[in-house]
């Protein structure tokens, strides 16, 4: 799970990426894909194509950090490309939603109460 401060934004980069991209390649894409600064202290998340594969770019304040997931059944859930090189931002429960694999988009509640007390 990520712990994301308050404040801190969370731009999904939309269509899918080539994970061989590291921290400078990614760091890259934001500024010149995305029009965003990769050194703002927001997370910046990519997908690879077969969508097994995430990347979150984020600055901490005296270094770029690349948290790296791949995930062994299902995919993790990426919106339709509605343009290239756009990204969309998310809220900090969307993004935990995101890392574990549930459709953040419609996530379904399963429990709740069958009484009170």
């Amino acid at each position: 799970m990520m712990i994301v401060p308050a404040g801190v934004k969370v731009h999904l980069a939309l269509g899918y990426t080539d994970m061989r991209k590291g921290l400078d390649g990614l760091a890259m894409l934001v500024q010149q894909t995305l029009k965003q600064d990769p050194f703002s202290g927001h997370l910046f998340a990519f997908r690879g194509k077969k969508a097994s594969i995430l990347k979150i770019l984020f600055w901490d304040g005296n270094g770029l950090c690349l948290f790296t997931k791949r995930i062994d059944q299902g995919g993790f859930v990426w919106p339709v490309m509605t343009g290239y090189g756009g990204s969309i931002t998310l809220t900090p429960a969307q993004l935990a939603m995101l890392i574990e694999g549930i459709d953040w988009r419609v996530p379904e509640r399963v429990w709740k109460p069958k009484l009170a007390g």
